[in-house]
C-alpha cells in the first residue's frame, strides 16, 4: 500500500524534522519552523492512532475504544445487510432498474447472435442427444397408458358412435357392405370346389334325418335318387339365384334385411351398458402388459428417429434449426403486441422471482462474511477503504504542521 508507507514517511519526516531543530541555535525562523514539526507531529501521531483503532488496538495495547470493527463486528454487518436491503439494493430500485431495461429484445438479440455460429448449434444440437439417449421409456409408456385409460373413460363414445353411425348411414356404406358381402358369397357359391363341399355336406345331412311314415318313405325315396354332384348343384344354384335376387336394387328382401341391420346397429349403439363394457375393456387393454410392450416399442422406435434427426442436423450445422428459429423471429417481428406481451410477462416473472427471493441478499452477505475470522475481516477492509483512510494520516502531518506554523507566527506576534 503506497499510501501507507507515504504517511508513515509524513510522520517520520515531522519526528525527523522536530528532532533535528532541537540542535540547532534558537532563532525567529526556526522556532516558527519547529512549532510547525512540533504541531505536525502530534497530528500525525493522533490521526495514526485513530485510524489504526478502527482495525485493532494501537501497539497492541487494549486501550478502551480501540479496534472498532472487531469489536463492533455483529453490529457493523448487520448494519451494512440492512443498508443493501433497504437503500442499495432495495426491491424498488431493483424493479425500477428492470422496467427501463427491455429484456426480451436483448435475450433475443443475444440468442440471435449466438444461434449464427455454426459451432453453437452443433454444441446445442450435442447437448440435446444425450438426455434424449438417457431418458427412461418405461414411465413414459405408463403415463401415457393412464392418460389414454382416462380418456376413454370419460370420452363420450356413444354419441361419437351415433355420429359415426349416422354419417356412414347417410353415405350408404350399409348397402355398399352388404354389397360386398354378397358378391364374395356369390363368387364363393360359384367355385366348383364349393358345389362339391355344399353337397357332400347335405348328403351327410340327408342321411341322418330320420322320418316316420308316408312322409319318410317319400323323403327316403328322393335321397336315394340324389348324389353328392346332384346336391351341390342345387344348392349352388339356390345360393347364386337368391344372392342375385338379393343385389337388386329393388328387391322387397334386400330392403328387409338393410332395414334389420340398421334397427340392429342403432340398438347396439344405444345400449349403454355395452359401451361401459366396451370402456373397461378398453382401459385393461390399454393398461395391460401387451399395450405397455407395444407402447414401450414405438416409443424407442421414435427415440432412435429423434437422435437421427438431431445427429443428422448436427453434421449439417444445424441450418434447419436456425431457420425455424429465424422464422419465429420474423414472425414476432411482425406481431409488436405479443412481443410487448411476453416481454411484461418475462419481466414480472423476474420482478416476481427478486420479491420472492431477495430476503437471500442479506442471508448471502452474513454467510459470507461469517466465513471470515476476524483478522481477514480487518484484512479486507484495509483493502478495501485502508488507503484512503491512510491518506488522513498524511493530511493531519501536513495540516498539523501548516497550523504549527501559523500559532507560531500568532504566539510570536
Amino acid at each position: 500500500m503506497k499510501s501507507k508507507y507515504l504517511a508513515g514517511g509524513s510522520l517520520a519526516i515531522m519526528a525527523l524534522g522536530f528532532i533535528v531543530t532541537l540542535f540547532f541555535p534558537k532563532t525567529t525562523l526556526l522556532l516558527i519552523i519547529q512549532g510547525g514539526f512540533e504541531a505536525g507531529l502530534v497530528g500525525g501521531i493522533a490521526d495514526w492512532f485513530a485510524v489504526t483503532a478502527l482495525f485493532r488496538h494501537p501497539l497492541g495495547i487494549p486501550i478502551p475504544h480501540t479496534s472498532l470493527l472487531t469489536r463492533n463486528r455483529d453490529k457493523i454487518i448487520r448494519s451494512l445487510i440492512s443498508a443493501m436491503e433497504n437503500e442499495l439494493l432495495n426491491k424498488e430500485s431493483i424493479e425500477n432498474k428492470l422496467r427501463q431495461f427491455r429484456i426480451f429484445p436483448f435475450a433475443l438479440s443475444m440468442l440471435t447472435r449466438q444461434l449464427g455460429k455454426k459451432k453453437m448449434r452443433r454444441e446445442l444440437l450435442n447437448m440435446m442427444i444425450p438426455p434424449i439417449e438417457r431418458l427412461p421409456l418405461e414411465p413414459v409408456a405408463t403415463f401415457i397408458g393412464k392418460g389414454l385409460a382416462n380418456y376413454t373413460q370419460k370420452a363420450d363414445l356413444q354419441s361419437a358412435a351415433t355420429t359415426v353411425l349416422t354419417n356412414a348411414l347417410n353415405e350408404r356404406y350399409d348397402e355398399k357392405a352388404l354389397d360386398h358381402i354378397l358378391k364374395e358369397v356369390r363368387t364363393w357359391a360359384a367355385r366348383p370346389q364349393s358345389r362339391d363341399t355344399m353337397g357332400k355336406i347335405a348328403h351327410e345331412q340327408l342321411a341322418n334325418i330320420n322320418m316316420g311314415g308316408l312322409k319318410g318313405f317319400a323323403f327316403q325315396a328322393f335321397a336315394g335318387m340324389m348324389n353328392e354332384e346332384s346336391l351341390g348343384s342345387i344348392l349352388q344354384n339356390m345360393i347364386i339365384s337368391g344372392v342375385g335376387k338379393l343385389q337388386e336394387r329393388d328387391s322387397e328382401y334386400r330392403e328387409a334385411i338393410i332395414r334389420e341391420l340398421r334397427i340392429q346397429m342403432f340398438q347396439v349403439v344405444d345400449e349403454e351398458d355395452n359401451w361401459l363394457k366396451i370402456k373397461d375393456w378398453t382401459a385393461e387393454l390399454i393398461q395391460g402388459e401387451f399395450a405397455n410392450a407395444f407402447m414401450m416399442e414405438r416409443l424407442e422406435e421414435l427415440r432412435r428417429l429423434l437422435i437421427s434427426m438431431l445427429e443428422q442436423e448436427r453434421d449439417g450445422g444445424g441450418r434447419h434449426v436456425f431457420a425455424i428459429y429465424r422464422s419465429i423471429i420474423r414472425d414476432l417481428g411482425k406481431d409488436p403486441q405479443k412481443v410487448a406481451v411476453w416481454e411484461d410477462r418475462l419481466l414480472q416473472g423476474i420482478i416476481r422471482t427478486v420479491e420472492k427471493n431477495h430476503y437471500r441478499i442479506g442471508i448471502l452477505v452474513k454467510e459470507n462474511l461469517d466465513r471470515m475470522d476476524d483478522a481477514a475481516l480487518v484484512y479486507m477492509l484495509e483493502e478495501k477503504v485502508g488507503q484512503d483512510l491512510q491518506w488522513i494520516r498524511v493530511n493531519g502531518a501536513v495540516c498539523g504542521f501548516l497550523v504549527g506554523i501559523i500559532l507560531s507566527l500568532v504566539q510570536l506576534i
